[in-house]
Formats: structure tokens, C-alpha cells, sequence
């Protein structure tokens, strides 16, 4: 059926010539046709309007005519005749192309679509209806430069589908305004659904809006004192762990189900595979650039494997922009293999193809991961390490590498994979291509000269609701204390807030922001002391302050997350600095306020362990970890199931490993 050459034009041909035909002029033939289709005779009313196209085309005609052929079922000509009614330039112009574009859509010529869909792109900011069709089209077509312009009238519309689209066009970029205005909006018209909750208070977190955790915080924590898990399998992970340090509950974030099978992980394991002399390694990550946090404290450690024994591949899909912001120290970690254009099966066939040993995937549930590659049977064994403090759900996964502090026993329960525990810390740190500190004068950083100051580099998100709670403690018991804190923009008017409505007064809050990396090593030795996060503490934070000699004070954690600071601070030999818990952690922090003397003490045990104890020794800990892998291919090569693995500790290093 066309509007041209369609059933109706057929028979009128049938009927009386235009010879014979009374000549009834346009309003006539019009008013007849309107006529019938309001009686339902739509092919008399398609005959008539066949007619009236001959001498008059305007927008009323082929809007009669769109409503004509719908009745009689042909949705695409009758989008052809909306369009024409559109073309006509008229005041209701774009109400007809909208009607076309949405038929088109429905009768799924998406061409057609979108040609009639883009020059309405300002509308569609405020036209849901627009915004649906053009977005959907778009995400089907994996074009997303500019799906971020439909989110608002998306998520405000009423309409679910609407609703559920916006829903789909979220970005895991927890700085992306777009996504989180949609979320307001999403949750505000759908506040029982646990999944737009669980995103809303991800943003409420990241902009420590504390009113607003603290409002919701009942309703979660009575849902998980009857046994409701399930409500947290709508959360990320990541921004799970923030909040929540018992590791029982973290093991159902984001686990609603693990969407492979027991069998395929035997089968992974059982294929056939050919083992050569050297280990060969592949390392999986987004990170892949000198300037990320992971690399600050990995690079040294690739660039110590011994060749002799090991041979290393980075399966890398870091990001072009970042990738340009190298200096270059890529070519000393390993053959690289760019997997960026790569489908996940694709990525796992690769890995596949350079018969890699073992796959250790270095970002875990955090941003910009390909976890699922792991899910394709990619290597014999395969591993999760640094990138997340916990379980790996959903994936396919052997071992996750910690060490006693991270993963004591006990913990094997809450963990899908199995432990392989490095003797001294599971944390690598490069102590080569760090800067050292060198120190700046607090006047120069707007920080008082004679204060005590308490300071806190960790991510704003990490600031939780227990965690200021026990600052504002520790502030009220020191007069004379000032807090120094980095914190995000958006939520330093928070923060603000809430310890001003605790009785801290402004003065003793100063604030900054991040700054190069070399200069805010230098700022560190500054503080007197640092105050870690809980339930996610400091992690290559931590390890930054004490390579510039700020002692850190924590606390005994609750699950991986919460327990690294102890950890590390082990590691560099101040044990004292981990207290038994909360109470503890407060009382310690006014006790060394009180007491300088002993806060010397810590940054001169810092400065005399800096290169001699383990923290800072990557080549021990290159070794350690070697270890590790070394027993986990005995296994495999042996056919055995993976198990929980302890890695034997070296002898203690005589001396100073500085180069």
C-alpha cells in the first residue's frame, strides 16, 4: 500500500470516471470524507480523499488521510501521509512529523525514524514521546554520544516504558549530572523499587548528603535484621562496600544470580591446555596508564617479574585519553594487547590464543570493567586482585589474592573464590617512580601553625555516616583540633553542614581539593596525624600518607574493605596505630593530641621503615606473589579443584632496599 498507488486509488478507478464525475469542489470532497470516516466507511472516505488530492494538498488532507489508512491498517502510509501533513509547515507541523516518526517506528522503519526524528532533537528535551523513539534507536545502534539529552524527560515522564528506558541509558560515571538528576526522578515516581533506591543513595553518598542516608538508612537496616538479603542484590558492589563493612551482607551485592553454571567452570578448567616452561601471566585492566592509583602502586612489580620464569601480557582497554596521558613506562610491564573494539568472547578467544596460564583481572566490580570476559572460559586459572576489596560476584573466578589481615579465617564463607593469602599485604607499591616528600610549610597550605591537625585524603564517599560521626567526636574532645579534608565539591556543603549542626564551628573545618600528584605528596607531612574511613578505608591513600611519613590511626575492620589500613600499617611496622574498634579509634586519636611527643615517634619509625620493611619493598613482594602463582599452576597442572592458598614469607630483608 502506498499513498500514491494504494487499494483505495484502485478502486476508485473502478468507479465513475472523472468525465462523468460530478465536479465537487475541495471543501465538499473534504467534508464527504470527513464524513464517512466518522461513519466508518473508510474506503469510501479514502476514494474521496484520493480525489481531493488532485486539486488540493493541504496539512487537513493527508492528516484525514494518515487517519483513514490507519483504520484500514496500512501504519506506513499512513506515516507517509503524517509526514506530508508535517511538511506542510504549518502550526501543528511537528505534532504530524512526531505522529510520523512514531508509525515508522512502530512498523519498525527505523530509517525513517530517525531521518524525521534528528531535526527534532530540541524538542525532544521536553518530548518524551521524541526522546523514547530517537534514544531507543540510538542505544540499539550502540550510538551513544547523545543519549544523555533524553534522560530528563525520560525519567519524568509517566509512562513506564519511558521510566524503563531511562533506566537502561545510565552511565556507571557516578560524576555524570544527567544520571543523577534521572535518578531523582526515576526514584521520586517509583519510590518502593529497591533498584532506583539503591541508585539514589549511591549519589546521596557520593555528595555525603547525610540527611538523606540517614532518612533511608531505617528502612534498609529492618529489612536486613528480618533476613531480607535480596533487597541488596539491586546494589553495585563497589558502592556497596562504602556503607556496608560486614562481609556476610557483601557477598549479595549485585549477586542476583552467577549467570554461569558449575559445569562451564569445569569445563574451563579441563580444557585442554598446553603448559610451557615460563608462567605466563595476563593481566586484564582499564588502568593500563602511569598516572591511575593502581599503577602508582603496581608498575613497579611489572617491571620486576623475572623473565626467567614469567612471561607477561596486559590485556589492556584503557581509554585513548588516558593512554595519551603516559609517559611512556608501558614498554617495561609486558607485551600489551590493545582488546578495546573486542566483544567479551572475543577478548576471552585472545587470551585463549597467547595461552595464558592465568588471568588476573585487576578491577573487580569497579568502573570501566570487562569481568564478564572471565565468564568465557578464557584461561585454566583465573584471578581477582587489587581492584576491589571483596568477593567477585557473578564471575568466574578462582582466586582472589589477599593476605591474613584482608582475608583472616573465617572469612573463606562469605568469598565464591578461594583465598591465595601473600604472607606480609596483599597492596603492591612502587617505591621508584614515586615522588618523595620533601614537605610544605602549612602557611603556604592556609593551615594554622600551632593547631593539631587531623586530616583526610580518602574519597568523599568514603566519608560515611559512622565515619563522621566518630570525627565529630574526636573534634568535640580536642578544643584546639582542626579537620583538614579533600573532598569533592558537591559535597563539601554537606559535610559542612553536618558538623556545623554538631557543634563544630566552621573555622575548624578547612577544606582542599586534589591537586598534582607530586605536590600533594609534599602537602601530606603537614597533618599530625590521618584519620582513616570506615567501612572503605584509605588503600593506596593510606599507602600514600605513610610514604611521606603522616601517621594514619584506624581501626579493626569488618570485612576486606575495612581492614586494609591494618594491613599496611603491619606492613610498615606501626601495629599501634590499629586500634580495637570505633570507641578505640576515638579515645587514640584524643590521646595523641594530647601527646606530640608520640606522633614524632610514629614519623621517625615511618622514616626508618620506609626502605626496609615490607610496604614499600616491591621486589619481595614481586617474589611473594610469584610464589603464589607458582602454586596455583601446580594445582592445575595436577588437575586439582583450586584451594585456600598461604604463601610462605622470605626471610626478613637485612637492610635498606633503596636503589
Amino acid at each position: 500500500m502506498s499513498i500514491e498507488s494504494g487499494p483505495g486509488r484502485e478502486n476508485a478507478d473502478r468507479g465513475p470516471t472523472h468525465a462523468t464525475e460530478p465536479q465537487l469542489n475541495a471543501h465538499a470532497l473534504f467534508t464527504n470524507a470527513s464524513r464517512q470516516y466518522q461513519k466508518g466507511q473508510y474506503t469510501e472516505a479514502l476514494n474521496q480523499l484520493n480525489h481531493l488530492m488532485n486539486i488540493s494538498r493541504e496539512a487537513k488532507t493527508f492528516v484525514l488521510l494518515a487517519k483513514v489508512l490507519l483504520k484500514l491498517g496500512f501504519k506506513t502510509d499512513a506515516a507517509r501521509a503524517y509526514q506530508l501533513a508535517g511538511e506542510e509547515k504549518g502550526s501543528r507541523s511537528e505534532h504530524y512529523l512526531t505522529e510520523a516518526m512514531k508509525l515508522h517506528f512502530a512498523c519498525g522503519n527505523e530509517d525513517e525514524a530517525l531521518s524525521i526524528g534528528l531535526p527534532l532533537l530540541e524538542k525532544a528535551k521536553t518530548d518524551p514521546e521524541i526522546a523514547f523513539i530517537i534514544a531507543s534507536i540510538f542505544l540499539k545502534r550502540d550510538q551513544k554520544e547523545i543519549l544523555g539529552l533524553f534522560k530528563a524527560p525520560l525519567s519524568t515522564s509517566t509512562n513506564i516504558q519511558h521510566q524503563s528506558l531511562a533506566f537502561k541509558l545510565l552511565t556507571a560515571d557516578i560524576d555524570d549530572a544527567q544520571d543523577r538528576d534521572a535518578v531523582v526522578n526515576l526514584f521520586r515516581k517509583n519510590p518502593k523499587s529497591t533498584v532506583l533506591r539503591a541508585a539514589y543513595l549511591v549519589f546521596a553518598r557520593e555528595a555525603n548528603d547525610y540527611v538523606e542516608i540517614e532518612k533511608h538508612y531505617p528502612d534498609i537496616q529492618k529489612a536486613l535484621d528480618a533476613g531480607r538479603y535480596e533487597i541488596l542484590t539491586a546494589e553495585s558492589p563497589y558502592y556497596h562496600v562504602t556503607w556496608c563493612g560486614d562481609e556476610k551482607l557483601n557477598r549479595w551485592a549485585g549477586a542476583r544470580n552467577r549467570p554461569f553454571a558449575s559445569a562451564i567452570t569445569e569445563a574451563r578448567r579441563n580444557m585442554p591446555h598446553q603448559w610451557a616452561k615460563k608462567i605466563r601471566i595476563g593481566y586484564l585492566s582499564a588502568d593500563f596508564w602511569d598516572q591511575h592509583a593502581t599503577m602508582k602502586l603496581l608498575q613497579a612489580v611489572l617491571e620486576l617479574h623475572d623473565p626467567e620464569k614469567f612471561e607477561v601480557t596486559l590485556f589492556c582497554h584503557t581509554k585513548e585519553s588516558n593512554l595519551a596521558r603516559d609517559r611512556g613506562n608501558r614498554i617495561n610491564w609486558g607485551r600489551i594487547i590493545r582488546i578495546n573494539d573486542m566483544s567479551d568472547e572475543e577478548a576471552a578467544r585472545a587470551v585463549r590464543a597467547e595461552g595464558i596460564d592465568i588471568l588476573v583481572d585487576l578491577k573487580g566490580h569497579t568502573l570501566d570493567n570487562r569481568l564478564k570476559i572471565l565468564n568465557h572460559q578464557a584461561a585454566p586459572v583465573q584471578v581477582s586482585w587489587l581492584g576491589f576489596p571483596g568477593t567477585t560476584a557473578n564471575v568466574d573466578v578462582d582466586y582472589v589474592i589477599g593476605d591474613p589481615y584482608v582475608l583472616p579465617d573465617g572469612s573463606q564463607e562469605h568469598y565464591y573464590e578461594k583465598f591465595c593469602r601473600l604472607p606480609e599485604t596483599y597492596q603492591p607499591n612502587d617505591p621508584y617512580h614515586r615522588p618523595r616528600p620533601y614537605g610544605i610549610a602549612r602557611r603556604d597550605l592556609g593551615l594554622p601553625e600551632e593547631a593539631f591537625v587531623f586530616a583526610s585524603f580518602n574519597a568523599s564517599r568514603k566519608i560515611s555516616l559512622q565515619t563522621i560521626n566518630l570525627w565529630i567526636e574526636i573534634l568535640r574532645r580536642t578544643p584546639d583540633s582542626i579537620l583538614w579534608l579533600m573532598c569533592k565539591r558537591d559535597a563539601q556543603a554537606n559535610i559542612l553542614r553536618k558538623l556545623q549542626s554538631s557543634g563544630i564551628a566552621s573555622k575548624r573545618i578547612i577544606l582542599c581539593s586534589k591537586t598534582a600528584y607530586a605536590e600533594h605528596i609534599n602537602r601530606l607531612p603537614a597533618a599530625d596525624l590521618g584519620l582513616d574511613t570506615y567501612p572503605y578505608n584509605g588503600h593506596t591513600t593510606t599507602s600514600e600518607q605513610l610514604w611521606a611519613g603522616l601517621p594514619v590511626l584506624t581501626f579493626k575492620g569488618t570485612n576486606f574493605a575495612s581492614r586494609v589500613s591494618e594491613s599496611l600499617l603491619n606492613a610498615i611496622g606501626l601495629p599501634e596505630l590499629v586500634t580495637a574498634g570505633p570507641e578505640a579509634y576515638v579515645a587514640e586519636a584524643v590521646a595523641l593530641y594530647e601527646n606530640r611527643e608520640k606522633i614524632a615517634e610514629y614519623r621517625k619509625v615511618l622514616e626508618e621503615n620506609r626502605f626496609r620493611m615490607p610496604l614499600f619493598d616491591a621486589e619481595r613482594f614481586c617474589r611473594h606473589l610469584e610464589r603464589g602463582y607458582e602454586m596455583m599452576v601446580d594445582r592445575a597442572k595436577q588437575k586439582l579443584a583450586p584451594d585456600h592458598i598461604d604463601v610462605p614469607a622470605l626471610p626478613p630483608r637485612d637492610g635498606s632496599f633503596e636503589r
